[in-house]
Protein backbone atom coordinates (compact mmCIF):
# COMPACT_ATOMS: atom_id res chain seq x y z
CA UNK A 1 0.00 0.00 0.00
CA UNK A 2 1.41 3.68 -0.78
CA UNK A 3 1.55 6.61 0.79
CA UNK A 4 -0.90 8.11 -1.10
CA UNK A 5 -3.79 4.99 -0.27
CA UNK A 6 -2.74 4.52 3.43
CA UNK A 7 -3.48 8.08 3.97
CA UNK A 8 -6.82 8.10 2.00
CA UNK A 9 -7.48 5.05 4.10
CA UNK A 10 -6.71 6.92 7.25
CA UNK A 11 -9.13 10.10 6.30
CA UNK A 12 -11.89 7.50 5.78
CA UNK A 13 -11.57 5.82 8.92
CA UNK A 14 -11.68 9.29 10.38
CA UNK A 15 -14.47 10.24 8.49
CA UNK A 16 -16.71 7.22 9.67
CA UNK A 17 -15.40 7.08 13.16
CA UNK A 18 -16.13 11.17 13.68
CA UNK A 19 -19.75 9.98 12.16
CA UNK A 20 -20.27 6.97 14.81
CA UNK A 21 -19.51 8.94 17.67
CA UNK A 22 -22.62 11.47 16.88
CA UNK A 23 -25.08 9.85 18.84
CA UNK A 24 -22.44 10.29 22.06
CA UNK A 25 -22.19 13.66 21.36
CA UNK A 26 -25.48 14.37 20.86
CA UNK A 27 -25.82 13.89 24.53
CA UNK A 28 -24.92 17.37 24.90
CA UNK A 29 -28.10 18.59 23.40
CA UNK A 30 -30.38 16.53 25.46
CA UNK A 31 -33.52 18.57 26.48
CA UNK A 32 -33.45 20.77 23.01
CA UNK A 33 -36.32 19.91 20.54
CA UNK A 34 -34.96 17.93 17.77
CA UNK A 35 -36.59 20.01 14.95
CA UNK A 36 -35.14 23.24 16.29
CA UNK A 37 -31.49 21.55 16.98
CA UNK A 38 -31.50 20.61 13.12
CA UNK A 39 -31.80 24.16 12.55
CA UNK A 40 -28.95 25.36 14.89
CA UNK A 41 -27.01 22.61 13.21
CA UNK A 42 -27.94 23.86 9.26
CA UNK A 43 -27.05 27.27 10.45
CA UNK A 44 -23.62 26.09 12.11
CA UNK A 45 -22.67 24.32 9.17
CA UNK A 46 -23.62 27.37 7.08
CA UNK A 47 -21.26 29.71 9.04
CA UNK A 48 -18.54 26.98 9.45
CA UNK A 49 -18.70 26.25 4.92
CA UNK A 50 -18.51 29.94 3.95
CA UNK A 51 -15.36 30.68 6.70
CA UNK A 52 -14.06 27.17 4.84
CA UNK A 53 -14.82 28.79 1.27
CA UNK A 54 -12.97 32.46 2.28
CA UNK A 55 -9.95 30.82 4.22
CA UNK A 56 -9.45 28.41 0.67
CA UNK A 57 -10.32 31.41 -1.64
CA UNK A 58 -12.56 28.93 -2.91
CA UNK A 59 -15.87 31.53 -4.39
CA UNK A 60 -14.23 30.89 -7.67
CA UNK A 61 -15.25 27.38 -7.70
CA UNK A 62 -18.22 27.94 -5.57
CA UNK A 63 -19.49 30.22 -8.90
CA UNK A 64 -18.57 27.97 -11.54
CA UNK A 65 -20.75 25.26 -9.91
CA UNK A 66 -23.60 27.95 -9.66
CA UNK A 67 -23.19 28.93 -13.36
CA UNK A 68 -24.16 24.95 -14.17
CA UNK A 69 -28.10 25.43 -13.45
CA UNK A 70 -28.29 21.78 -13.70
CA UNK A 71 -26.25 21.19 -11.30
CA UNK A 72 -27.40 24.19 -9.08
CA UNK A 73 -30.58 22.03 -8.82
CA UNK A 74 -29.14 19.01 -8.24
CA UNK A 75 -27.42 20.04 -5.49
CA UNK A 76 -30.39 21.71 -3.77
CA UNK A 77 -32.55 18.34 -4.38
CA UNK A 78 -29.54 16.77 -2.25
CA UNK A 79 -29.18 19.43 0.55
CA UNK A 80 -33.03 19.04 1.11
CA UNK A 81 -32.23 14.80 0.92
CA UNK A 82 -29.65 15.35 3.60
CA UNK A 83 -31.90 17.63 5.62
CA UNK A 84 -34.65 14.88 6.35
CA UNK A 85 -31.75 12.23 6.89
CA UNK A 86 -30.19 15.00 9.85
CA UNK A 87 -33.71 14.93 10.72
CA UNK A 88 -34.50 11.67 11.49
CA UNK A 89 -30.94 10.41 12.50
CA UNK A 90 -31.57 13.53 15.34
CA UNK A 91 -34.87 13.10 16.55
CA UNK A 92 -34.08 8.57 16.55
CA UNK A 93 -31.04 9.80 18.99
CA UNK A 94 -32.40 12.23 21.24
CA UNK A 95 -35.84 9.89 21.47
CA UNK A 96 -33.53 6.91 22.58
CA UNK A 97 -33.97 5.12 19.32
CA UNK A 98 -30.07 4.87 18.69
CA UNK A 99 -30.84 1.42 17.75
CA UNK A 100 -33.14 2.16 14.95
CA UNK A 101 -30.64 4.52 13.34
CA UNK A 102 -27.67 2.35 13.05
CA UNK A 103 -30.49 -0.19 11.92
CA UNK A 104 -30.73 2.55 9.01
CA UNK A 105 -27.05 2.91 8.12
CA UNK A 106 -26.56 -0.65 7.67
CA UNK A 107 -29.74 -0.86 5.51
CA UNK A 108 -28.90 2.05 3.25
CA UNK A 109 -26.26 -0.56 0.69
CA UNK A 110 -29.27 -2.40 0.03
CA UNK A 111 -31.47 0.90 -0.20
CA UNK A 112 -28.93 1.99 -2.58
CA UNK A 113 -29.22 -1.09 -4.58
CA UNK A 114 -32.61 -0.94 -5.50
CA UNK A 115 -32.59 2.21 -6.05
CA UNK A 116 -29.82 1.97 -8.79
CA UNK A 117 -32.36 -0.86 -10.26
CA UNK A 118 -35.29 1.91 -10.30
CA UNK A 119 -33.46 4.81 -11.28
CA UNK A 120 -30.66 3.78 -13.19
CA UNK A 121 -31.72 1.04 -14.99
CA UNK A 122 -29.21 -1.86 -13.00
CA UNK A 123 -29.41 -5.06 -13.12
CA UNK A 124 -29.38 -7.16 -9.74
CA UNK A 125 -26.82 -10.26 -9.43
CA UNK A 126 -28.00 -13.57 -7.84
CA UNK A 127 -25.75 -12.53 -4.43
CA UNK A 128 -27.24 -8.98 -4.26
CA UNK A 129 -30.85 -10.52 -5.01
CA UNK A 130 -30.27 -12.68 -1.87
CA UNK A 131 -28.90 -9.96 -0.06
CA UNK A 132 -32.23 -7.53 -1.04
CA UNK A 133 -34.12 -10.41 0.03
CA UNK A 134 -32.48 -11.24 3.55
CA UNK A 135 -32.54 -6.91 4.45
CA UNK A 136 -36.10 -7.30 3.57
CA UNK A 137 -36.54 -10.41 6.03
CA UNK A 138 -34.98 -8.70 8.46
CA UNK A 139 -37.12 -5.43 8.69
CA UNK A 140 -40.48 -8.18 8.56
CA UNK A 141 -38.74 -9.99 11.57
CA UNK A 142 -38.63 -6.99 13.54
CA UNK A 143 -41.89 -5.26 12.44
CA UNK A 144 -43.65 -8.73 13.35
CA UNK A 145 -41.92 -9.68 16.49
CA UNK A 146 -41.19 -6.29 18.14
CA UNK A 147 -44.69 -4.99 17.29
CA UNK A 148 -43.71 -1.53 15.45
CA UNK A 149 -42.06 -0.44 12.06
CA UNK A 150 -38.70 1.03 12.40
CA UNK A 151 -39.92 4.09 11.03
CA UNK A 152 -36.37 6.17 11.82
CA UNK A 153 -34.23 3.52 9.99
CA UNK A 154 -36.32 3.09 7.00
CA UNK A 155 -36.66 6.59 7.11
CA UNK A 156 -32.41 7.07 7.63
CA UNK A 157 -31.62 4.57 5.28
CA UNK A 158 -34.00 5.84 2.37
CA UNK A 159 -32.85 9.52 2.42
CA UNK A 160 -29.34 8.96 2.23
CA UNK A 161 -29.64 6.60 -0.56
CA UNK A 162 -31.74 9.55 -2.17
CA UNK A 163 -28.66 11.73 -1.33
CA UNK A 164 -26.27 9.12 -3.17
CA UNK A 165 -28.36 8.92 -6.13
CA UNK A 166 -29.18 12.36 -6.35
CA UNK A 167 -25.30 13.45 -5.52
CA UNK A 168 -24.10 10.68 -8.29
CA UNK A 169 -25.92 13.49 -11.20
CA UNK A 170 -23.45 15.71 -10.56
CA UNK A 171 -20.52 13.13 -10.41
CA UNK A 172 -16.63 14.89 -10.44
CA UNK A 173 -17.95 18.15 -11.32
CA UNK A 174 -18.39 19.82 -8.25
CA UNK A 175 -15.75 19.80 -5.53
CA UNK A 176 -16.21 18.97 -1.91
CA UNK A 177 -16.75 22.17 -0.27
CA UNK A 178 -18.50 24.20 -2.56
CA UNK A 179 -20.47 20.69 -2.98
CA UNK A 180 -21.22 20.60 0.88
CA UNK A 181 -21.85 24.77 1.14
CA UNK A 182 -24.92 24.93 -1.74
CA UNK A 183 -26.23 21.98 -0.10
CA UNK A 184 -26.54 23.15 3.67
CA UNK A 185 -27.32 26.73 2.01
CA UNK A 186 -29.94 25.48 0.30
CA UNK A 187 -31.60 23.62 3.03
CA UNK A 188 -31.56 26.62 5.47
CA UNK A 189 -35.13 28.26 4.91
CA UNK A 190 -36.90 24.96 5.39
CA UNK A 191 -34.73 23.77 8.38
CA UNK A 192 -35.56 27.71 9.79
CA UNK A 193 -38.75 26.80 8.98
CA UNK A 194 -39.01 23.72 11.41
CA UNK A 195 -37.32 25.48 14.16
CA UNK A 196 -39.65 28.21 14.29
CA UNK A 197 -42.49 25.83 14.29
CA UNK A 198 -40.58 24.11 17.09
CA UNK A 199 -40.15 27.24 19.16
CA UNK A 200 -43.60 28.23 18.43
CA UNK A 201 -45.17 25.28 19.84
CA UNK A 202 -42.51 24.19 23.10
CA UNK A 203 -40.60 27.87 23.04
CA UNK A 204 -36.59 27.91 22.76
CA UNK A 205 -35.03 25.42 24.47
CA UNK A 206 -31.54 25.84 23.48
CA UNK A 207 -30.71 26.23 26.67
CA UNK A 208 -32.21 23.60 28.19
CA UNK A 209 -29.19 21.76 28.93
CA UNK A 210 -27.40 24.76 30.16
CA UNK A 211 -24.36 25.68 29.04
CA UNK A 212 -23.34 21.83 27.47
CA UNK A 213 -26.40 21.99 25.12
CA UNK A 214 -25.78 25.95 23.81
CA UNK A 215 -21.99 24.44 22.70
CA UNK A 216 -23.20 21.60 21.60
CA UNK A 217 -25.24 22.99 19.20
CA UNK A 218 -23.01 25.55 18.50
CA UNK A 219 -20.10 22.95 17.24
CA UNK A 220 -22.54 21.24 15.14
CA UNK A 221 -21.23 23.26 12.23
CA UNK A 222 -17.59 21.64 12.53
CA UNK A 223 -18.86 18.20 13.34
CA UNK A 224 -20.85 18.26 10.11
CA UNK A 225 -18.50 19.64 8.32
CA UNK A 226 -15.29 17.90 9.40
CA UNK A 227 -15.97 14.02 8.42
CA UNK A 228 -17.60 15.13 5.46
CA UNK A 229 -14.27 16.83 4.41
CA UNK A 230 -12.10 13.97 5.14
CA UNK A 231 -14.69 11.39 3.36
CA UNK A 232 -14.03 13.40 0.16
CA UNK A 233 -9.94 13.43 0.96
CA UNK A 234 -10.23 9.49 1.32
CA UNK A 235 -12.35 9.03 -2.24
CA UNK A 236 -9.21 10.94 -4.00
CA UNK A 237 -7.06 8.55 -2.89
CA UNK A 238 -8.70 4.86 -2.18
CA UNK A 239 -10.64 2.99 -4.77
CA UNK A 240 -15.03 3.10 -3.65
CA UNK A 241 -14.05 -0.94 -2.70
CA UNK A 242 -12.43 0.22 0.56
CA UNK A 243 -14.82 3.11 1.15
CA UNK A 244 -17.22 0.24 1.18
CA UNK A 245 -15.90 -1.88 3.67
CA UNK A 246 -14.83 1.30 6.53
CA UNK A 247 -18.84 2.88 5.77
CA UNK A 248 -19.63 -0.03 8.57
CA UNK A 249 -17.27 1.13 11.36
CA UNK A 250 -20.47 4.50 11.52
CA UNK A 251 -23.39 2.19 12.44
CA UNK A 252 -21.36 -0.48 14.35
CA UNK A 253 -20.45 2.46 16.80
CA UNK A 254 -23.65 3.40 16.74
CA UNK A 255 -25.33 -0.10 17.46
CA UNK A 256 -22.64 -0.55 19.94
CA UNK A 257 -23.22 2.91 22.31
CA UNK A 258 -27.12 1.87 21.98
CA UNK A 259 -27.45 -1.61 22.93
CA UNK A 260 -24.76 -1.67 25.77
CA UNK A 261 -24.32 2.37 26.89
CA UNK A 262 -27.64 3.35 26.58
CA UNK A 263 -28.79 -0.03 27.24
CA UNK A 264 -31.90 -0.09 24.24
CA UNK A 265 -34.47 -2.74 24.80
CA UNK A 266 -32.81 -5.77 22.60
CA UNK A 267 -35.25 -9.03 22.74
CA UNK A 268 -34.76 -11.85 20.75
CA UNK A 269 -36.38 -10.68 17.60
CA UNK A 270 -34.44 -8.00 17.45
CA UNK A 271 -31.05 -9.94 17.49
CA UNK A 272 -32.45 -11.96 14.28
CA UNK A 273 -33.39 -9.00 12.91
CA UNK A 274 -30.24 -7.37 13.13
CA UNK A 275 -28.73 -11.03 11.86
CA UNK A 276 -30.40 -11.25 9.30
CA UNK A 277 -29.49 -7.57 8.21
CA UNK A 278 -26.14 -8.19 8.53
CA UNK A 279 -25.96 -11.05 6.54
CA UNK A 280 -27.35 -9.09 3.92
CA UNK A 281 -24.88 -6.42 4.01
CA UNK A 282 -21.82 -9.39 4.58
CA UNK A 283 -23.71 -10.64 0.62
CA UNK A 284 -23.43 -7.15 -0.91
CA UNK A 285 -19.65 -6.74 0.55
CA UNK A 286 -18.30 -10.00 -0.82
CA UNK A 287 -20.22 -9.38 -4.08
CA UNK A 288 -18.85 -5.70 -4.41
CA UNK A 289 -15.28 -7.89 -3.72
CA UNK A 290 -15.92 -10.61 -6.02
CA UNK A 291 -16.52 -7.74 -8.67
CA UNK A 292 -13.52 -6.06 -7.86
CA UNK A 293 -11.63 -8.42 -8.37
CA UNK A 294 -13.11 -10.10 -11.33
CA UNK A 295 -12.47 -6.81 -13.26
CA UNK A 296 -9.82 -7.18 -16.15
CA UNK A 297 -6.77 -5.15 -15.38
CA UNK A 298 -6.10 -1.85 -17.81
CA UNK A 299 -4.17 -2.51 -20.28
CA UNK A 300 -1.63 0.48 -20.60
CA UNK A 301 -1.76 1.85 -24.91
CA UNK A 302 1.01 0.97 -27.13
CA UNK A 303 4.13 2.69 -27.27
Amino acid sequence: MGDRARTGLWYALFAYACWGVVPVYLQLTRGIDGFELIGWRVIASVLVAFALVAMTRGWARMRQVLRSRRDTWTLVLAGHAVLVNWTAFVVGVLSDRVLETSLGYFLNPLVSVVLAVLFLGERLRPLQWAAVGLGAVGVGVMIVGYGEVPWIGLLVASSFGVYGLIKKRVGGSVDALSGFTIETTAALPASLAMMLVAISLHGLTLGANGTAGILGAAGFGIVTAVPLLAFAAATRRIPLTWVAFTQYLAPIMTFLFGAFVMHEPMPLERWIGFALVWASVALVSIDAVGRHFRRPPLIPPAA
